[in-house]
């Protein structure tokens, strides 16, 4: 029988979702959990990666199990038994064939920024007290729509097939001393949120403007795309699935 677990980490102390061989990850650490409760040696598959030190509102990952599990139970005893930084919600019986990672079809980040120093904000958000332009970067929004290849804001050397992703939304809304861009996307490529923020940083601080992001769009070309900002701004909000409400 087949399971999808949906949970959230702040990803400050691990290596990323993935497992690493010789660092601690979400991953290896959900698995272990799993196997010791389950008694059975479980290996599970998540809706995608994170990177060292992003976090996760939201994460799904599927795994499978002989018998019928009383999800309510499980998750109570996942909680007792894993560190405090990562949290399960829930235990869902789906279909044999269902994939928390093929059968994803909107995935939804967002980016913290905060603009003056705060005791509070330091381990998931980053500090930009240099005034920004959100006008301008909300009208370079407006771009990632026109667009389908997005090479230049992805990771150079990632092992793809394809670079093309379709955004749904994109957008910056400021609070007072508070930033957050969240953009939805069908896929996102490896490091392309934090290179795209990093991009529109420099439109927001006037360095480069709307016409200069469509061109770095069509060169293709990572070389050509703002720096990319700190992991520990970045959150992975929501994953959506046709068959999960």
């Amino acid at each position: 029988m087949r399971y999808f677990i949906k949970l959230a980490y702040n990803g400050t102390n691990y290596h990323g979702w993935q497992y690493q061989p010789d660092a601690i990850s979400v991953q290896e650490t959900l698995n272990k959990a799993l196997s010791v409760l389950l008694k059975k040696n479980i290996d599970v598959v998540g809706a995608g990666r994170t990177d060292t030190g992003v976090h996760a509102k939201q994460m799904y990952a599927h795994f499978d199990y002989d018998t019928e599990i009383e999800g309510p139970k499980l998750v109570h005893k996942l909680n007792s038994y894993l560190p405090k930084d990562i949290v399960i919600y829930k235990i869902i019986p789906v279909a044999d064939e269902a994939h928390a990672r093929f059968d994803a079809t909107k995935r939804t980040y967002e980016y913290h920024i905060h603009s003056f120093k705060d005791a509070f904000e330091t381990d998931g958000s980053w500090l930009h007290p240099l005034p920004l332009d959100i006008t301008k970067m909300n009208e370079a929004c407006q771009i990632l729509f026109q667009h389908n290849d997005f090479e230049c804001f992805s990771k150079t050397h990632s092992d793809v097939r394809t670079f093309n992703c379709v955004i749904f939304e994109a957008y910056w809304q400021q609070n007072e001393t508070k930033l957050i861009f969240t953009i939805s996307a069908d896929r996102f490529l490896r490091n392309m949120v934090r290179a795209i923020v990093g991009t529109m940083i420099n439109i927001g601080l006037g360095k480069i403007n709307s016409d200069d992001f469509e061109k770095i769009i069509e060169s293709k070309d990572r070389g050509k795309a703002g720096f990319s900002v700190p992991a520990h701004g970045l959150y992975l909000t929501q994953i959506k699935y046709d068959y999960i409400p």
